[in-house]
């Protein structure tokens, strides 16, 4: 995977990491820490998260470092002492990392993401840790509600002029073909992480033509392959005629006409109607393709309309996950020193410890339950996390984009059916006795 998070700056942290390094520095607390990231709970409307934002994370632990230009500037600052302006300036990350695989269902309290570091670096990444962990999380459990509602039906990645920024758009477009959208529209998510990419034309296209029929054929002959025309510029009943009047000049040049994309109106209705004159002009193999406001209810709405539509573009909806625009998601000390350290505010408890999610499967091989426990634990069923880092640099070799792509399929195929129709349906999640009695001797330990 490319290092997309080499170029970015530790700095980009919130200043308490910095303040309590400060502290834990002058106390001499250096001891092995472990925190863990998790998901508190799932927001409204959410049966399940996907795991997405490994890699990335990986490649920000491996290269942040601190340049002599942002030492001066905390140094001129005058908020921190030489000790830790020493540590930043020797800072390399030198712990385990021990994680669910990209592309895994997971549900609340399941850690994603053990860290086990000295507590000065565990604590120092804490922020940018959340801020890539969060955001892939976030976009490929919305693009895995779109993937499963539209049922085999293409999906591209249209959001980036929609995101919150360059970066949240090249993350979004990695998280949502993890989760099995077809393609996108950001070309430099194409060159960065191989993500096929797709797109049409614009309406401005055509206006600048003035005559829709020249402005079709010029954009055919200029782009050849995968020809897509947008014909709702104008009127898309006449856009369509136009289509198909236009295919036999076309064909007889060894142009072949792909699609048709239509961006507004009733696209129920509209697509019927598109489907019909393309089918009446010979044009049944150009498929349909559809964009504006597209999220799952609309997906399944539109299917269950019958509505002739082999593929969707999805911006805002994709991007900003509309719906659900964030998770209550946490990273937290979970041991310090070889003991367990266990957070009890209210409505913010925690279980403590180096835990380990174990997963059963029914005799369909589809999910029927999980198990959260102490590591060290043996219940039934398949451990979902493992060591990828140790020391600070990665164990094995990285998993290429399709074979992420692929473990994200197979783990939406292994959903229980209620989940896989976005019902509101809850799934098992067991607390083991060990854990259980590890988090009284925490509480015990607390409380002095």
């Amino acid at each position: 995977m490319p290092d997309m998070t080499a170029a970015t700056s530790p700095l980009l942290t919130d200043l308490y990491e910095l303040n309590m390094v400060q502290a834990y520095l002058d106390q001499g607390e250096a001891r092995e820490a472990v925190f863990e990231f998790f998901v508190r709970r799932l927001p409204p409307r959410r049966g399940f998260l996907l795991a997405a934002g490994l890699e990335t994370a990986l490649s920000f632990l491996k290269h942040a470092r601190f340049t002599k230009e942002e030492i001066n500037w905390l140094a001129g600052t005058g908020r921190f002492k030489k000790n830790l302006l020493d540590f930043l300036a020797d800072f390399q990350f030198t712990g385990d990392v021990h994680a669910m695989p990209e592309g895994t269902v997971f549900f609340p309290h399941e850690p994603i993401l053990r860290i086990t570091a000295p507590l000065p670096q565990a604590q120092l990444v804490e922020s940018r840790l959340i801020n890539i962990l969060h955001f892939q999380c976030l976009i490929a459990s919305k693009a895995a509600r779109m993937v499963l509602a539209a049922d085999g039906r293409s999906l591209s990645d249209f959001g980036l002029r929609s995101a919150h920024g360059a970066e949240a758009g090249m993350l979004a477009s990695r998280a949502a073909y993890i989760a099995g959208f077809n393609g996108a529209a950001n070309v430099l998510a194409g060159q960065e992480f191989g993500i096929p990419i797709v797109g049409t034309m614009a309406h401005s296209f055509v206006q600048v033509h003035g005559d829709e029929m020249k402005a079709f054929e010029a954009f055919a002959r200029s782009r050849p392959d995968n020809v897509v025309l947008l014909i709702d510029t104008y009127d898309t009943e006449a856009g369509a005629r136009k289509v198909v009047e236009l295919a036999p000049k076309l064909n007889k040049d060894g142009i072949a006409l792909r699609g048709v994309r239509i961006d507004s109106g009733d696209l129920v209705a509209m697509s019927k109607k598109v489907r019909g004159i393309l089918d009446a002009g010979g044009l049944k193999d150009v498929v349909i393709l559809v964009s504006g406001g597209i999220d799952e209810d609309v997906i399944r709405k539109f299917i269950a309309a019958g509505a002739p539509i082999d593929g969707y573009g999805i911006g805002a909806n994709l991007t900003t996950s509309q719906d659900a625009p964030t998770l209550d998601c946490a990273y937290k000390l979970q041991e310090y020193g070889g003991a367990p350290r266990r957070k009890l505010s209210e409505g913010k408890q925690t279980w403590p410890g180096r835990k380990q999610v174990w997963r059963s499967y029914d005799k369909n091989d589809r999910m029927n339950g999980d198990t959260l426990s102490v590591e060290t634990d043996e219940p039934t069923g398949d451990p979902l996390i493992a060591q990828v880092m140790k020391a600070g640099h990665r164990i094995g070799a990285t998993p290429r984009l399709d074979e992420i792509r692929a473990n994200a399929r197979r783990n939406l195929a292994q959903l229980p059916e209620p989940l896989r129709r976005l019902e509101a349906a809850e799934y098992p999640v067991t607390v083991a006795e060990p854990l259980k009695i590890l988090a009284q001797q925490a509480d015990k330990a607390a409380r002095g």
